[in-house]
This record gives structure tokens, sequence and C-alpha cells, in this order.
């Protein structure tokens, strides 16, 4: 029996003994107790990284303006570790996703609203102007919230495609904090002759 058997079997027997504990105490609603923990669970976590998306992309007002930013545009400042570390935190939210259930649109989705926000904030300074403005994390909570208002049922996240997701996500963070050293040695050399 392979890892995930044990996983599933253990499950079963965990929800054999839960339905039996709960079918004498409510009758045999189980079925609509156990949908609401599981609701519940997905609430918290999604709260959860609400907040952490708020302090990344909101945290900060800027007085007299409606305008906001977080943490995220802040890292981008140094160069290559920045992105790097802005983007480590933007990928747990989509692997949070992905054990919540989404589907693989949605977490493309989420994955393309990452490598959007971490290729225009190469740039050095401009590019964390641009990353103030566009909000990659804001942008993949609303698309979790929509999927559970439309469909609140979720599927068995595919691991292996995550794995993919974001093991690109990496390469390309790698990448593209290279580049972002190399831009920042290249203005440097010019500035200093």
């Amino acid at each position: 029996m392979g890892s995930g058997e044990w996983g599933d079997r253990l499950e079963q027997v965990f929800l054999a003994i839960v339905d039996k504990q709960f079918a004498i105490i409510s009758n045999g609603n189980l079925g609509d107790i156990l949908k609401k923990m599981i609701n519940e669970s997905k609430f918290s976590t999604l709260q959860r990284l609400r907040r952490l998306s708020d302090l990344l992309d909101n945290a900060i007002a800027i007085p007299g303006t409606p305008l906001r930013f977080g943490l995220d545009p802040i890292l981008g400042l140094f160069p290559g570790v920045g992105d790097f570390l802005g983007t480590a935190v933007s990928a747990y939210i989509v692997v949070e996703a992905a054990r919540m259930g989404i589907s693989r649109k949605i977490l493309v989705q989420m994955a393309v609203n990452i490598v959007l926000d971490m290729v225009m904030g190469t740039v050095p300074v401009v590019g964390d102007v641009v990353d103030a403005a566009w909000k990659a994390n804001t942008k993949n909570i609303a698309l979790l919230e929509e999927h559970f208002k439309v469909s609140p049922s979720s599927q068995k996240a595919d691991w292996w495609f995550l794995a993919w997701i974001l093991g690109g996500l990496v390469l390309l963070a790698i990448l593209l904090g290279a580049i972002a050293i190399m831009i920042l040695r290249a203005l440097l050399a010019l500035i200093h002759g």
C-alpha cells in the first residue's frame, strides 16, 4: 500500500468513527456537519490568505489619497533577493489554493498574475512602482473568493501540476533576479563611469 492509499484508508476509518459518533448525536446529519466544518476550514484559510495578501499589497496607505501599497513593492527594491522573497510568499498563496481544491484553470491564472508581477518588477524602481499598482496577490485572492462564491465544491489537489507551476515560478524568479542584478550593475557602471 502506498502512502496515498494509507492516507485514504485512515481518512475512511476516521470518517466511519466520526459518522457513528455524529449519528448518535445528530440522527444522521453527518454530511451537513462535515460540509459545514470543511467550509469553515476553507473560510478560515481564505481569511488568513486575505490578511497575507493585504500585508503584501495594501498594508500602507498614502496619506490624503486612496492609494495603498504593501511590502511586496518594498521587497522589490532589493534587486534579486527582494523579488524572490515576494514571489515565494505569492507562491505560498497558490499552494494553499491548491490545497483548498482550486481548479487547474484558476491555479494557472494565479501563476500568470505572479509571473506578470515578477516580469514587471524586474526593472529597478520603475518596476516597483508598477508592482505597487499591479497587486498580484490581491488579484489571486479575488480569484479564490470568486471560485468559492460560484462553486463551493472543490476537487482533489493535483500536486504534480502544482509542482510544475511552482518550479516554473522559482526558475523565472531566479532568472529575473539575475537580470535585475545585471541591469543594476550596468546602471551603476554608467553612473560611476
